[in-house]
C-alpha cells in the first residue's frame, strides 16, 4: 500500500521546523538531505543560533558583532526556496505564480539583513535577527499583489480570446 502525500501545510508546516523536513515528510529523501544539511551548514558558519540567542535577550550589538554576514545572506533563499519546494510537492496542485510571496519574502528578508545595522525603527536597532523578520511580512504582501495582478490579467486575456 503506498503511503499518501502530505497536505500542502503539513510539507510547509514541517519545513518552517527546519528546511529539509517538507522534502523528508513528501518523500523527496535526496532534496530533503541536501536542504538539511546546507541549514546546518549555513547556521552554524554564519553562527546564526548565537546571533538569535543575544537578539533575544535584547543584545543587539552582540548579536550584530557575532554574526557572519556573508554566510547569514545565503539563508533567506535557501529557506524560502524549502518552503516553496516542499508545498509544491506535497499533495495538491499548486496555484499558479504561487512562488511569487516566497520569492518577495526571501528577497526582503535579504534586504532586511543588509541593512539590520542601519535602521532603526522609533529609535530601536533590530539587528540581524528580527528586522528581517520585520521585512518578511512586506515582502509576503508585495508578492501576493504582484501575483493577484498577474491572474487578474491573465483571467482578462482568457475571457478576452473566448
Amino acid at each position: 500500500m503506498r503511503k499518501k502525500k502530505p497536505t500542502k501545510h503539513e510539507a510547509l508546516l514541517w519545513t518552517i521546523a527546519l528546511p529539509g523536513f517538507g522534502q523528508f515528510l513528501n518523500g523527496k529523501i535526496i532534496k530533503g538531505i541536501l536542504f538539511s544539511i546546507s541549514e546546518v551548514v549555513i547556521n552554524v558558519l554564519s553562527r546564526f543560533n548565537l546571533a538569535i540567542l543575544y537578539s533575544f535577550n535584547w543584545n543587539i550589538q552582540d548579536a550584530i558583532d557575532v554574526i557572519d554576514y556573508q554566510w547569514l545572506m545565503f539563508y533567506p533563499c535557501l529557506y524560502m526556496f524549502s518552503l516553496w519546494d516542499a508545498y509544491s510537492d506535497a499533495e495538491g496542485e499548486s496555484p499558479p505564480h504561487f512562488y511569487l510571496p516566497f520569492v518577495f519574502g526571501a528577497y526582503f528578508v535579504t534586504i532586511g539583513l543588509m541593512y539590520s545595522e542601519r535602521i532603526l525603527i522609533f529609535g530601536i536597532l533590530f539587528g540581524p535577527v528580527f528586522l528581517p523578520i520585520l521585512f518578511l511580512p512586506i515582502g509576503l504582501f508585495i508578492g501576493t499583489v504582484i501575483r493577484r495582478i498577474l491572474l487578474f490579467y491573465q483571467q482578462k486575456k482568457a475571457q478576452g480570446t473566448e
